[in-house]
């Protein structure tokens, strides 16, 4: 790895290791692969997490990927030096991360309320299952408690029966980024007024917010298919909407949603009369037939190879991905030919292959360069000493009310991974002007039939402005080099090439303006064997490994249950914004601009980072110990009621089996069916209340429509109402990354129609005179909103 860096000066203590927790040691690793100095503090004799399964050789992989790139030292929370210790580097630092309640502070005798009341300058981080308030508060959280709370669990799986949970690892990695969103957009406060914050950080909320959640963005084919005002109660209707094909050595996935798309496979088809209706065009119509299209499909597959079709698909504009396991995606020469694995020494001796990390500046990755410390040292002192709480620039007078007031973002980013970076920082202040085009409208634009807007765009593009704009047109392009001159930052997710071709590269963005931030996502990078491929989520997951661990453990060969979610999107749209902003404090500091690159499909491997650590470790030869914890879906009184139970050791396992007052039998199968068999008559919240009653982790299953009900989401006032004028009633929509002291929750302004501010933008940004925007009207270079009636 290289020495380029993002935050150099940024000093982070992490305290998240001190108590065994480590539920916010991943948010440091984040902030010092971005090039934080992060100071891991850990008692005598190391943390209890350097052994916690899963291990290499007794060695905790969770520990060492994310305590990687960090330095660490040594504190005695019985010395009374190591505690005055503790305050001086508080003083010094920027950041504090704490997990757990009570944290590791607590046991140096404070806690990260009394640091952010004694250090006005620290932006404290408490990073806790549930939150510090609230009847769940001290509540056992973990991956299978936070699907069901926010109803990722009750959308995967079959149609009947028992629901699926999502691969374990995704929701705990997810809340991470979230965390790392929260705590840099408050330390880019911190570096204008010079006031750092509190925050209250659930994972659970974090999950619920940012993995696929119930009142988010959605993808192009679910919006089409149902009105937005749904609030669907029933199992997932729709698995096959991103179809999984058998072939000759393993199995395929293809996704197709544009007409150009489908006729590409109708060619492959060998132009069948039964789909030559100009219907088949819509995905609608493509998904009322897919049982006969489906088998047609699965006919002319059988036959061929992963790789041989993947091929065909590429030749006719068909988006189709292999179904590999993890183990082949490790071994996939795109990620060794874009640098986005590494063998490294991860553990002492053993060397296995690590994923990097997603996050590339100026081409080169922003990851993994040295293992985590191998003991905690005595070296507890900043790399970077100076006066702490120094504001970046001279502090405003009022200070700004949202931490991004004053940017201006020109947000060419489209469908979910795009249109949520765009809105992360809209809703913090932010001026994010949304460049829409008439030809080629916005995917969540799509909306059922009868209404005139989807819901996922009212609740992606909320607090934005909209200009109508042909960026093809060279007048269109003048102008959005206009507004390049003025802004902060552009933000886009096209396939790799498209903003050069559309005259925007970043070389020519950097002519127009210097100091320019580009961030950038896509399907498998911009460079790289599969990078000029076509790519959605279902696609990168399924090339990723990621489709087969999302599935049932017992579940028969080719029965898979990721079609319905929406991921990595949202997580990659957080991860971007983490390094956006990033790069803009490196920008306010040293006058540099920046050209960030993320890879959904790096995304994806990162956040199950341990899983191909494991495959790796495995395949090496190295002793593996995995982690063994039961996570059982049973089954609760009612019409398909459910609730989830862990049991991730003997202690917990003796508790349930006192409980039930029977044996509970060892092996894993039998020990699901004697707990659903207890749980089956009983209500899914009792038992959930009865168990963590007694410190076992469990969880009632949500469905969309019960999460803004649900006790600790209420009082923790997660959501807002959000009003659209072409909505028929309100949507809840999140309102804050996490819930801070000082910055307050984002306003909700209705998103705008297409060019619903393409007269105010060109009359305030550029100045141009009505005379101007008419005839640009006219031309069609600019297009506005006429509202009907």
């Amino acid at each position: 790895m290289g020495e380029a860096r993002l935050l150099t000066s940024v000093r982070v203590l992490d305290l998240s290791s001190v108590a065994g927790d480590g539920a916010g040691a991943g948010v440091g690793r984040i902030l010092a692969d971005l090039g934080a100095d992060v100071l891991q503090v850990e008692p005598p004799g190391g943390s209890a997490a350097r052994t916690a399964v899963p291990t290499i050789a007794g060695a905790g992989i969770g520990f060492a990927l994310d305590n990687a790139n960090k330095r660490a030292t040594s504190l005695n929370p019985a010395a009374a030096s190591d505690r005055n210790r503790l305050q001086e580097l508080a003083a010094g630092a920027d950041i504090v991360i704490d997990s757990g309640n009570p944290g590791g502070a607590a046991l140096f005798g404070t806690s990260t309320l009394d640091l952010a009341d004694r250090f006005d300058h620290l932006v404290v981080l408490s990073v806790t299952d549930f939150g510090l308030t609230g009847p769940r508060a001290s509540w056992r959280g973990n991956d299978a408690v936070f699907y069901a709370l926010s109803s990722a669990l009750s959308r995967t799986g079959p149609t009947t029966g028992t629901p699926v949970l999502p691969p374990v690892g995704v929701g705990s990695a997810t809340a991470t980024v979230q965390a790392a969103w929260a705590v840099l957009a408050a330390y880019y406060d911190r570096t204008r007024s010079g006031r750092g914050d509190f925050i209250d950080f659930s994972r659970f909320e974090a999950v619920l917010q940012a993995l696929d959640p119930p009142y988010g963005s959605e993808g192009q084919a679910a919006v089409g298919l149902k009105p937005p005002t749904a609030l669907w109660r029933g199992r997932p209707r729709n698995q096959q909407i991103y179809p999984i094909f058998g072939c000759r050595d393993g199995h395929v996935r293809i996704c197709l949603l544009s007409p150009r798309q489908w006729r590409g496979m109708r060619a492959w088809l060998g132009e069948p009369a039964r789909f030559a209706g100009p219907e088949f065009d819509t995905i609608a119509a493509r998904y009322a037939a897919s049982a006969e299209l489906n088998e047609a499909i699965a006919a002319v597959f059988a036959t061929q190879s992963m790789d041989e079709l993947v091929a065909r698909g590429r030749e006719l504009g068909v988006p189709i991905a292999a179904v590999r396991t993890p183990g082949e995606a490790l071994r996939a020469e795109h990620f060794r030919c874009t640098g986005a694995l590494v063998e490294a020494p991860l553990i002492p001796g053993a060397t296995v292959t690590v994923p990097v990390g997603p996050v590339t500046l100026e081409g080169e990755h922003l990851g993994f360069r040295s293992p985590a410390p191998g003991s905690a040292g005595d070296d507890a002192e900043w790399l970077h000493p100076g006066a702490s709480g120094t504001p970046t620039m001279p502090p405003t007078l009022p200070p700004p009310e949202y931490p991004f007031a004053g940017l201006r973002i020109l947000d060419l980013g489209v469908i979910v991974a795009g249109g949520e970076l765009g809105r992360l920082f809209a809703d913090l202040g932010a001026e994010v002007i949304k460049i829409e085009s008439a030809a080629y409208p916005d995917g969540l634009r799509q909306a059922p039939a009868g209404m005139k807007l989807s819901r996922s765009w009212a609740l992606t593009h909320r607090n934005e402005y909209s200009l109508g704009l042909d960026l093809r047109d060279p007048g269109g392009a003048q102008i959005f080099a206009d507004l390049v001159a003025t802004a902060d930052a552009v933000f886009a997710n096209f396939k790799p090439g498209t903003l050069a071709a559309l005259g925007f590269s970043i070389e020519r963005l950097r002519e127009i303006n210097p100091d320019i931030v580009l961030a950038e996502s896509s399907a498998y990078g911009d460079h790289g064997p599969w990078s000029d491929q076509m790519g959605y989520g279902p696609l990168v997951r399924a090339s990723t490994g990621i489709t087969r661990l999302w599935r049932s453990p017992d579940a028969p060969t080719g029965q898979f249950f990721d079609a319905t979610t929406i991921f990595p999107d949202h997580v990659v749209g957080r991860l971007t914004a983490v390094a956006a902003v990033a790069a803009l404090i490196r920008r306010d500091r040293s006058g540099t601009g920046a050209h960030l690159h993320l890879s959904q499909a790096e995304v994806a491997i990162n956040q199950l980072a341990d899983r191909y650590v494991i495959e790796s470790a495995r395949a090496a030869g190295l002793p593996v110990v995995d982690d063994d914890t039961v996570h059982a879906v049973c089954p609760c009184a009612g019409d398909d009621e459910w609730c989830v139970i862990s049991l991730p050791g003997s202690d917990e396992r003796a508790t349930v089996a006192t409980l039930m007052a029977q044996d509970l039998p060892q092996e894993r199968t039998a020990m699901i069916a004697a707990l659903g068999a207890w749980t089956s008559g009983r209500d899914k919240v009792d038992v959930a209340e009865l168990l963590q009653h007694h410190g076992v982790p469990a969880a009632p299953m949500n469905r969309a429509a019960d999460v803004p009900t649900d006790p600790q989401v209420l009082h923790r006032n997660v959501f807002g109402e959000s009003v659209h004028p072409l909505l028929e009633r309100p949507i809840p929509a999140e309102t804050a990354p996490a819930p801070y002291r000082r910055i307050p929750r984002a306003p909700l302004r209705p998103a705008p129609m297409p060019g619903e501010h393409t007269r105010e933008i060109c009359t305030r940004v550029l100045g141009l005179t009505s005379e101007r925007i008419d005839a640009l009207l006219d031309a069609g270079v600019l297009f506005d909103y006429h509202q009907e009636g």
